[in-house]
């Protein structure tokens, strides 16, 4: 018989214990997405609700931001972003996050800007690292070791001299091409 999980251990069939072995970056679900609208949090000033459409069967999601202090609202409807889709949803000053807006930033210069699928990528692609083959997401990333699974990788990822995303010096990237950042290169 199979041995008998020890107190504070889940058994999963296949689950946590066999993602263990994947390589971290492999175990986002990254996505392209569209941001339908975005608006004020009506409770946090440096905080946005965005409805974005990640080609799920049941709709947009709505996912909190922390972006109001970097970014206009009015720059945000209507663009292309990248979003991290598979991390626990999370009450935001009352209203529930269903993922995270990536962005590459320049602490020093205070500057955060979107991380961009480029022209011709597909609504709901799925993200792919150079050279690391196909992604085996979590389904979702609720424990607190799997959380750490993104902690790890956002050390890892940077942009290039041309402004491309990268993990660990591989492109981070769709059928269309790279994701990038407009004017951070290099950090």
């Amino acid at each position: 018989p199979p041995p008998k999980a020890q107190k504070g251990q889940q058994q999963q069939k296949g689950g946590a214990a066999a993602q263990a072995d994947v390589d971290p970056v492999l175990r986002l679900d990254i996505r392209v997405g569209k941001i339908l609208s975005a608006e004020k949090h009506p409770d946090a000033d440096s905080l946005y609700v965005e409805k974005i459409d990640l080609g799920d069967e049941s709709g947009p999601r709505t996912i909190v931001s922390g972006l109001a202090n970097y970014i206009p609202l009015e720059e945000l409807e209507g663009r292309a972003c990248t979003v991290l889709c598979n991390l626990k949803p999370v009450k935001m000053r009352g209203i529930v996050s269903e993922g995270m807006v990536l962005c590459g930033s320049d602490d020093d210069a205070g500057v955060v800007e979107l991380l961009e699928p480029p022209e011709g990528a597909e609504v709901g692609e799925r993200v792919r690292v150079e050279g690391r083959g196909d992604p085996q997401p979590d389904e979702v990333l609720k424990s607190k070791t799997q959380q750490k699974v993104w902690t790890t990788v956002a050390e890892e990822l940077k942009t290039d001299g041309e402004g491309a995303a990268a993990f660990q010096g591989d492109s981070l990237t769709t059928s269309a091409g790279k994701l990038t950042c407009k004017t951070l290169k290099g950090k």
